[in-house]
């Protein structure tokens, strides 16, 4: 269990996430077009999760913008952004946004994503839905860098995580 803040408040996660060295835990979320994806439809790829709240919020929109830019020009990066929202809702925003290197997961069907990644908010107002957090990895899927952001208002650390991509 981690300990955050939400505008200073305390609020916890049910566990850490995951570590560096180790092989990420597969998962299932389900993509804008309502097919379920998993590890395996991005083999072979350098994976960054942005794990963000909801993208409803200027927080959330912003990483995922900057990471979507940022990362862009490199066909070797998959760049997954999950949260809580429905798919319907991240196509919306990724429409708006011009959002399109970036693929949005959703945890629609179920949270056991949020509960395997350690990032499920436990108490406070935003109990359910994920913590802020970036997860990189290599292409074989062995966890490189991690960040639970500690305020859920404050943006992931950009430098750091691009730099974990190599």
């Amino acid at each position: 269990m981690a300990k955050i803040t939400l505008q200073g408040n305390p609020c916890h996660t049910n566990d850490d996430l995951p570590q560096v060295g180790k092989k990420l835990p597969d998962f299932v979320l389900t993509d804008r077009t309502l097919t379920d994806r998993t590890l395996d439809d991005y083999a072979g790829k350098i994976k960054l999760l942005n794990i963000v709240p909801s993208l409803d919020t200027g927080v959330c929109a912003t990483s995922t913008k900057k990471f979507n830019e940022a990362l862009s020009e490199r066909p070797d990066v998959a760049v997954l952004v999950v949260s809580a929202d429905l798919p319907f809702a991240q196509g919306r925003f990724c429409s708006a946004e011009g959002i399109s290197h970036a693929v949005t997961l959703s945890m629609m069907r179920s949270r056991k994503f949020a509960k395997d990644y350690g990032v499920l908010i436990e108490d406070g107002p935003l109990a359910g839905i994920t913590a802020r957090a970036v997860v990189v990895t290599d292409a074989n899927n062995k966890v490189v860098y991690t960040q639970l952001v500690p305020e859920i208002t404050q943006e992931p650390d950009y430098a750091a995580a691009l730099a974990a991509l190599g």
